[in-house]
């Protein structure tokens, strides 16, 4: 699960203060990996003390056991906000690729090549998961006015 920390600088732009991956071992059982993900999503909120988490809803995909595994991952994470005390923001992945591009059909490429541009980065954020997370975090800000 990609993550992205990012907070408005009140001049029309917001900083990312960091991004990353939060992973879990494939070979363990769902509820173990599920425990993986809640202690690595709780360390990110603790140590940075967001105000409020985005997440994206689940989209229709053509796998129900994807589809499944992202929803059990989706209420723990929004446990999370809950014990957390977090308000939780939720955004479509077209609504996300739209307010980072201008197109609900934009790539993956083009959603990063945005993400740096916006943001003012040497380097669009890597991998591929963390950019997904930066795109959900920045949609928030894009969306509530309170930067870019």
């Amino acid at each position: 699960m990609g993550f992205g920390l990012i907070e408005p600088t009140g001049r029309g732009s917001a900083k990312l203060h960091e991004c990353g991956v939060i992973r879990t071992d494939a070979r363990l059982d769902l509820w173990l990996r599920l425990e993986e993900l809640y202690d690595g999503v709780t360390e990110v909120v603790e140590r940075f003390r967001p105000s409020t988490m985005t997440i994206e809803t689940i989209f229709h995909g053509k796998n129900p056991r994807s589809a499944m595994s992202l929803a059990h991952a989706r209420g723990v994470i929004l446990l999370v906000a809950a014990k957390h005390n977090l308000a939780v923001r939720e955004f479509a992945p077209a609504s996300i690729k739209q307010a980072i591009t201008g197109s609900g059909q934009a790539s993956k490429d083009q959603v990063a090549y945005m993400l740096q541009k916006l943001l003012r980065l040497q380097a669009p954020p890597t991998p591929a998961d963390a950019a997904d997370g930066v795109a959900v975090a920045l949609t928030s800000i894009i969306k509530s006015g309170n930067g870019l």
